[in-house]
């Protein structure tokens, strides 16, 4: 051995130690990640679809907003849910898009105290006054100001954003908000109660005229 160079038992004091800990952090990683697989397991049977709109498809115009220069029909599509976990006691259905350029996206409908034996809505569920929604439930004030509906409307020549559409399954029977409450509000006490979700992404764009 050479002078100045490190002996065996110096190299074996700074390798083994190193060793070791990236053995216990593949342990770690590895448990962790065991760990988010069961609990995705857990909820994979929580579906939502809809008979309207194919997941990762571009939307209908008739869903999209009127107003703000858009001119679809301004409808809710109609959605369906099902396989959500025991303990259920209501949902709530929310749609949202983080494309928009808002800096916080830009929700689009939100529908809480749906009862836990509702398992769908219909087409035009999100009219103002909500009269084609379940007994109990009703609408929080969307991004667009009012408490209804408000479908798709994003700038000319954007990219197609992206439609996030949830249905969460809560351990509450009912969210007491304020009637003027925001969807931001209403998104923080559905995630406050929320024991599972199930969601797809659908997109629109309006292209500028040649």
């Amino acid at each position: 051995m050479r002078a100045g160079q490190p002996g065996l038992n110096t190299c074996r004091t700074i390798i083994e130690p190193q060793l070791a800990w990236e053995k216990s952090l593949k342990r770690a990683l590895i448990t962790t990640a065991l760990i988010s697989l069961s609990t995705l397991t857990s909820a994979g049977g929580f579906q939502l679809i809809s008979p309207d709109i194919q997941p990762g498809r571009p939307i209908n115009k008739r869903f999209e907003f009127n107003g703000f220069g858009c001119s679809g029909d301004n409808q809710s599509p109609a959605l369906q849910w099902r396989g959500a976990p025991a303990g259920t006691e209501s949902y709530a259905v929310t749609v949202y898009d983080p494309d928009a350029p808002t800096g916080s996206g830009w929700w689009h409908w939100v529908v809480i105290n749906l009862p836990a034996n509702v398992n769908s809505l219909p087409a035009d569920a999100g009219a103002v006054e909500g009269a084609k929604l379940p007994k109990g439930a009703s609408q929080v004030r969307t991004d667009y100001g009012v408490t209804a509906w408000g479908g798709m409307c994003p700038p000319l020549g954007d990219k197609p954003h992206r439609y996030i559409f949830t249905v969460h399954a809560l351990k509450t029977g009912r969210l007491d908000i304020p009637a003027d409450a925001t969807a931001a509000m209403a998104g923080y006490m559905i995630n406050a109660h929320a024991l599972a979700k199930a969601s797809f992404t659908a997109t629109y764009g309006r292209p500028k005229a040649k």
